[in-house]
């Protein structure tokens, strides 16, 4: 099953870059970070070429829950603690900014997207938890006022305690899209979809952007690609991790609440309504994992409808699809210069499940530092910041699994045969010392690929859920033919004829 987004909702297409093109800016990446970042920069009278290798917001755009909202979890005791009020309140109003922002654009180009105002709630319904809700709104007293503690919600069960945040919105993504993409053709925005690039030189106060077959010249260049895909420098990989979660669209067969949730404890469980051929439907998310790792049907959709049925029984499935997010070690977005050593290049990623309004703080800070104007928030989310880093814990991991994939795991002989596989399942095998993955579809038909992460050559696992073959080192990811769908990776896989 597609995405609700998806599935509902065509983008104009356009054409594959052809020939070599210049502009003043070349936007890489059409989510929904570079389409807003095209269309403040066409605004403002830049000649800006925006490229997509798939379609236009068919990945992480495509996918997500669409909350805009400055509510990001429990984010506001730590920013406080970690960094003190002035940081905390600049974070709080860059993001609520964006709420207003985006408001706006819908209004003044008159976009029908779905938009409509909720109030958002973070809550718990475990008593062990209570001290985490009571810091958040202790420290929010001193950074949004607006926020208030909550006894009860109008979800199907009862919460204990939660926290309220008033005006947020919840919107259509393909729809806002669909309005901005509009304004872009308006602007003379040139746009290619299905042309990847591969690579950025330098040439004297220009960059050249490398595709397939041809070259784009420009002053500036933004990366909006979601995970960077040049390592180094800049050495993103090293400074974030990829997390996955799923979405389920049910027709609960009843009357559905308003607001947004989110729980605190661990499973996370998202909920919100959204539109569906006129119909309101809930969207329930949730049960995040680092990606790449062994995950099944049962521990993703499968655990969502079985959830989901505890509180609507009569409920029908509609749409299932999974999602991804950076996740910095920080907590906080990486926005501004890619690299101290490459000026004019600008890069936004690592928004931490909360792309709505990240995507939108990080395109107007990057349009202010071309058009050479200050931003207040810069420092906050500046990309090149060398702090110490908070999550020792996670970096530890983030070595560990790295050093497991790339080492040892290729080491370990493999145990499975190709008998040992069942239709509709896949594996890694052992052959001649050479590991292959397999996969057999319905009819037993095997498609066999090299199972090495084409980014750094990590050992990759099969994910059962989406039937894909994901790196756990950085989260590339590839269909079962071989097909690289998610970067950081660009490649898609060897095959081989068995």
């Amino acid at each position: 099953m597609k995405s609700l987004w998806l599935e509902e909702n065509k983008i104009k297409e356009f054409p594959e870059l052809e020939k070599d093109e210049k502009a003043d800016i070349c936007i890489i990446g059409a989510g929904i970070f570079g389409i807003s970042t095209a269309y403040y920069l066409s605004q403002n009278g830049y000649n800006v070429i925006l490229i997509e290798r798939n379609k236009i917001a068919s990945k992480v755009t495509g996918h997500t829950t669409a909350k805009i909202t400055s509510q990001h979890g429990l984010i506001y005791h730590y920013l406080l603690n970690q960094y003190g009020i002035d940081f905390a309140k600049k974070y709080f109003n860059a993001n609520q900014g964006a709420v207003t922002e985006i408001e706006r654009i819908i209004q003044e180009n008159n976009i029908e997207c779905d938009f409509e105002k909720q109030n958002s709630y973070v809550y718990t319904t475990d008593k062990t938890e209570l001290e985490k809700i009571q810091e958040e709104i202790e420290a929010l007293d001193r950074i949004n006022p607006d926020a208030k503690l909550v006894n009860k919600s109008q979800l199907p069960f009862s919460i204990i305690k939660g926290i309220e945040f008033k005006n947020q919105a919840q919107f259509n993504p393909i729809k806002y899209i669909q309005g901005l993409v509009r304004k872009l053709e308006e602007n003379k925005v040139r746009i290619f979809e299905n042309t990847t690039c591969f690579d950025i030189k330098q040439d004297n106060e220009e960059y050249i952007c490398y595709t397939e077959n041809n070259t784009i010249k420009s002053k500036y260049v933004v990366i909006a690609t979601h995970y960077p895909f040049i390592n180094i420098p800049g050495m993103y990989f090293a400074k974030m991790y990829q997390s996955s979660s799923y979405v389920i669209g049910v027709d609960t067969k009843t009357e559905l609440f308003s607001g947004m949730y989110i729980n605190i404890q661990s499973p996370i469980y998202s909920f919100r309504t959204a539109v569906d051929n006129g119909k309101k439907i809930l969207l329930l998310g949730g049960l995040d994992h680092k990606t790449g790792e062994n995950i099944t049907y049962q521990d993703s959709y499968g655990k969502l409808e079985q959830k989901a049925k505890q509180w609507y029984p009569n409920l029908e499935v509609k749409y299932r699809w999974s999602t991804r997010d950076c996740i910095t070690l920080d907590k906080i977005p990486y926005i501004g210069e890619f690299s101290n050593v490459l000026p004019n290049i600008f890069v936004g990623t690592g928004f931490n499940k909360w792309g709505m309004t990240s995507s939108n703080v990080a395109a107007r800070i990057i349009t202010d530092k071309i058009m050479k104007k200050e931003n207040e928030y810069d420092e906050v989310f500046k990309s090149t910041r060398v702090n110490p880093i908070v999550n020792k814990d996670e970096v530890k991991n983030m070595v560990v699994q790295t050093t497991k994939s790339l080492v040892v795991d290729k080491l370990k002989k493999e145990e499975n045969s190709i008998d040992d596989i069942k239709n509709e399942t896949g594996g890694i095998i052992e052959k001649n010392g050479e590991k292959i993955g397999i996969y057999k579809d319905i009819e037993g038909k095997i498609h066999a690929v090299k199972p090495i992460c084409t980014h750094l050559g990590c050992l990759l696992n099969w994910n059962a859920a989406d039937k894909t073959w994901d790196c756990p080192c950085h989260a590339s990811r590839f269909d079962y033919t071989g097909k690289n769908i998610y970067n950081p990776a660009l490649k898609n896989l060897e095959k081989f004829n068995l």
